[in-house]
């Protein structure tokens, strides 16, 4: 009997907070008004996707709308040119370039209405500008991306996705010398990122890990080829099949190149007395 009490319990309890919540919040009907994630819970904006049709807004009006609207041209119509024309257009609603938006780096005194002015810089709008753009204005991007890093310095994948950017202008670099600068500010934001999440003793001690961060290890592995720098290419290799003993890869069949190259530049530098 008691067993069959709780169970009841158990089970009633969510089912009237259900009732209690759809009192006051009907999704698509009391968004706007119920909703505390609309459109910002102060003092920051809230920065996931939200359905453009939930929403129910004729044009959008502010910063947050335009990159709502922006999320939607790219996401759900494919819109690239559109989306591109939203983000520019929110960019320029919350910009510290016009002093439309602050980046908050300590705890502030938040006003009686719950709003900053000028409210916090948004991180999502300008990482997807910067990915729609790295490859057609790929300056413009990575200063998106270093924007990022000025609101969010703690952010994972920004000093990568540069890291990409400085990697891909590299390898189209005409001048010798261009490519090797370029190259090494690839590197450096690489191991940026690194630096972002290291492996500590405990987290080696509890998970048996001893590198992290597989993309980023192959990549440097990559520059270091083609810049010839063997042993630095040799112990990136390393790290990154270290990495891929637990986590794999989403391109396991680079393990496996990964091990051949390993055995290469072993055999090489055995010869080479290197």
């Amino acid at each position: 009997m008691t067993y069959r009490f709780l169970l009841a319990v158990v089970l009633l309890v969510p089912c009237l907070l259900i009732a209690q919540s759809s009192s006051t919040y009907i999704p698509g009907v009391t968004y706007q008004t119920e909703n505390p994630n609309y459109f910002k819970p102060n003092p920051f904006y809230f920065e996931g996707r939200i359905d453009w049709n939930l929403l129910k807004l004729d044009q959008p009006v502010n910063a947050w709308d335009y990159m709502q609207h922006g999320i939607y041209n790219q996401d759900d119509l494919q819109n690239m040119a559109g989306a591109i024309a939203d983000y520019q257009k929110s960019i320029s609603m919350n910009s510290l370039t016009n002093g439309t938006c602050q980046i908050v780096t300590k705890a502030v005194q938040i006003p009686a209405n719950g709003e900053l002015n000028p409210p916090p810089c948004m991180f999502t709008v300008r990482l997807r500008l910067a990915g729609l753009l790295q490859d057609q204005n790929p300056q413009q991007a990575i200063s998106l991306y270093q924007d990022v890093l000025q609101i969010d310095p703690l952010r994972l994948g920004v000093h990568a996705h540069i890291a990409e950017i400085y990697a891909t202008m590299a390898a189209s670099a005409t001048i010798a010398a261009a490519s090797q600068s370029l190259y090494q500010q690839a590197i450096t934001e690489y191991q940026a990122e690194l630096a972002l999440s290291p492996v500590t003793q405990l987290e080696t001690t509890l998970t048996g890990d001893v590198a992290n961060n597989a993309h980023v290890h192959w990549a440097l592995a990559e520059i270091y080829g083609t810049l010839g720098q063997a042993a630095n290419q040799l112990s990136e290799l390393k790290l990154y099949v270290n990495a891929t003993q637990w986590h794999s890869d989403v391109y396991p069949w680079r393990i496996a190149l990964a091990q051949a190259r390993i055995q290469k530049l072993q055999q090489q530098s055995v010869k080479t007395g290197k």
